[in-house]
C-alpha cells in the first residue's frame, strides 16, 4: 500500500540519522532532532507501521530501528533533491582532473577523487574498446624487419604492438601502408575496421603483401581482443571504517572487488548514455555474492552523451545517498567534458 507523506518523513529521518550516527534510531531521538510536528506517540505508531510494511526493522529487543533494503530503496526513489556539491568541492574536482596528462592519468585521478569525495570504495572502467572508434593508426619502423603498430582511439586510449616480419620493410611501403590504413580506419568503430582489413593486402603488389598481411593481422588482434578491458579501484581502506556491524561483510566485499570479472559485470550494468541518471542498486538488488549487504551507485561517462565507460561507488547500504549520487554525477560529467574536449 502507498506510504503517506508523514510516514515518509519519519522514514527519511530514520535513514539520515542512522547514516550519521551508525546507531539504531528510537522515537525520542526523532522528536529531539527533527521538527516532525507530531507527538512521540504518533511517531511510535508510524514506526510500528513502517516496520510492519518492511521499511525498517528492530535489530534486537529494546533497541531503536534501522532501515531495511526496502526502506533505503523507497528513500532513494523519493529523493526530491540531491545534495548539491559545495563550490569548494566543485573547484577541487576541476583542479584535480584538469592536471591529468593523458587518459591513464584521467582514470587514476578519477577513481581516487571519487573515493575521497564519498569516503567509499570507487571503481572506474577504462573507456571500452568495444564502444570506441579509431582516431589514428601509426606505424613506426623499429628495425629493418620490426614495426611498432600504434592504435589511437577517439578517447585517447593507446594500444601498441610489435610486428616481427619475415622480410625487410621499405620506408616508402611503410608510408603508403600508413596512409591507406588511416584512410580505411579513421572515424570507424572497431567492428567496421576489422571487416575491411581482410581485403587490404590485395591492394598492394605481391612482393609487399607479407608486410601488409603482418601489420593487418596484428591490427586485427588489437581490434577484436576483449580480454584487456581494465578497471581501476581506489578507497577499499574506506570500507574498514564503517563500524563493527559491517565487519562480517567486509571480507566477501573485498574479495568481490578483487575479481576483474565481477567488476566488469558490475559496471556493465550501468547506463549506455550519459543522459541517463545515476543508478543505485541496494543490498539484495545486487545478485553478486559478496555484494548483498552493499549499495552501488553507478553511472556512465563519455563524450557527446555516449557512454564509453562506467564508474561506481561501492559501500554499505548505510551510505549518504544524496551526497554520493551528487558526487558520482558531478565527476562523471566533468570526465565526459574532458574526453569531449580531446
Amino acid at each position: 500500500m502507498p506510504i503517506d507523506d508523514r510516514k515518509l518523513e519519519v522514514l527519511r529521518a530514520i535513514v539520515e540519522d542512522y547514516v550519521a550516527t551508525q546507531e539504531p534510531i528510537g522515537s525520542k531521538a526523532l522528536v529531539d532532532r527533527h521538527q516532525l510536528g507530531v507527538s512521540s506517540a504518533t511517531i511510535r505508531n508510524d514506526m510500528s507501521a513502517l516496520e510492519e510494511e518492511g521499511y525498517i526493522t528492530q535489530p534486537h529487543t529494546s533497541a531503536g530501528r534501522v532501515p531495511t533494503d526496502k526502506g533505503y530503496r523507497l528513500f532513494v526513489d523519493r529523493l526530491s533533491t540531491v545534495k548539491p556539491l559545495s563550490s569548494a568541492e566543485r573547484r577541487a574536482i576541476r583542479s584535480f582532473l584538469d592536471g591529468a596528462v593523458d587518459l591513464d592519468d584521467v582514470i587514476r585521478r578519477t577513481v581516487r577523487l571519487l573515493a575521497q569525495l564519498t569516503r567509499q570504495a570507487a571503481v572506474v572502467q577504462y573507456p571500452s574498446l568495444t564502444r570506441s572508434t579509431v582516431r589514428h593508426v601509426e606505424l613506426v619502423l623499429l628495425s629493418s624487419s620490426r614495426i611498432l603498430v600504434v592504435l589511437i582511439t577517439d578517447t585517447g586510449r593507446v594500444e601498441q604492438r610489435v610486428v616481427e616480419l619475415p622480410v625487410e620493410v621499405d620506408a616508402s611501403l611503410l608510408g603508403d601502408l600508413r596512409a591507406r590504413l588511416n584512410a580505411l580506419a579513421a572515424g570507424l568503430d572497431f567492428a567496421s575496421v576489422a571487416s575491411k582489413l581482410g581485403s587490404l593486402p590485395e591492394q598492394f603488389a605481391p612482393e609487399d603483401r607479407p608486410v601488409v598481411s603482418g601489420v593487418a593481422v596484428t591490427l586485427l588482434e588489437s581490434l577484436v581482443e576483449r580480454g584487456d578491458e581494465r578497471v581501476a579501484v581506489a578507497g577499499t581502506a574506506n570500507l574498514a571504517r564503517h563500524g563493527p556491524e559491517f565487519d562480517s561483510e567486509l571480507e566477501p566485499l573485498l574479495s568481490a572487488l578483487e575479481e576483474q570479472v565481477v567488476l566488469l559485470k558490475l559496471l556493465g550494468q550501468a547506463t549506455s548514455t550519459t543522459q541517463t541518471p545515476v543508478t543505485v542498486r541496494i543490498g539484495h538488488e545486487n545478485a553478486t555474492s559478496g555484494l548483498l549487504s552493499t549499495s552501488i551507485v553507478t553511472t556512465g561517462y563519455g563524450p557527446r552523451d555516449h557512454a564509453l565507460g562506467s564508474m561506481a561507488v561501492v559501500g554499505p547500504t548505510r551510505m549518504d545517498y544524496p551526497g554520493t549520487i551528487a558526487a558520482v554525477g558531478a565527476v562523471a560529467r566533468y570526465v565526459s567534458q574532458i574526453l569531449d574536449s580531446n
